[in-house]
């Protein structure tokens, strides 16, 4: 209960955060080409839930090869059976250390600099449990904090999955294993999680 409570007020917290953000998000977005002004908006399909019938007659009537992710919740069995299409997902960690959400901020958060960075991975049942294909590390500096970790992330997760998509269409995908790293699952930071990080490590 106090923990929820907690990231609550980290949420209220982070809206001012993001709003500091902007000008350096703006940044990032120039420096790495990121856009979204020109989004194919015609052929945007909206839904409820992910894992709504809604979704499953989407993309059956589409019949993809491949469903790429990112951002959304736990996709569920029902969805991932109703087509014989692989899933790629865009995991803002490093698998399996850290699954869940934030992973590049809890990785700072342990000063774990070489697995602070990004995963693709195929989808399965699990929370990010997915078989690697693909993982990179980021590089940050004082003016970046929780809300700009993404970009830097998202510009190293792109070239990543073209690769991945590549090795779909070759019919060439290779799993990389991680046996050198542990299996956790994160969650949002609570507002006394990140004020102990940011002023006793210096993570914003």
């Amino acid at each position: 209960m106090f923990r929820v409570i907690g990231q609550i007020l980290f949420i209220a917290y982070n809206t001012i955060l993001s709003i500091l953000s902007k000008n350096q998000i703006e940044n990032l977005k120039k420096k790495y080409s990121l856009s979204d002004l020109n989004y194919p908006c015609n052929i945007l399909h909206k839904v409820e839930n992910i894992n709504d019938n809604e979704t499953v007659d989407i993309i059956s009537s589409i019949r993809p090869d491949v469903i790429i992710v990112c951002g959304t919740r736990i996709i569920s069995e029902k969805v991932l059976a109703s087509i014989n299409s692989i899933f790629l997902n865009i995991h803002t960690g490093i698998t399996p250390k850290y699954r869940g959400v934030h992973g590049g901020y809890w990785a700072l958060t342990r000063k774990d600099f070489k697995n602070c960075g990004v995963t693709v991975h195929l989808v399965d049942k699990g929370i990010d449990t997915g078989g690697i294909l693909y993982q990179d590390t980021i590089e940050i500096n004082d003016n970046d904090n929780f809300n700009t970790y993404p970009y830097h992330q998202i510009k190293k997760a792109i070239p990543l999955m073209l690769l991945a998509l590549n090795d779909v269409s070759n019919n060439n995908i290779k799993i990389k294993k991680r046996d050198d790293l542990s299996s956790k699952i994160w969650s949002h930071p609570t507002i006394i999680d990140y004020l102990k990080y940011r002023y006793l490590r210096g993570i914003k």
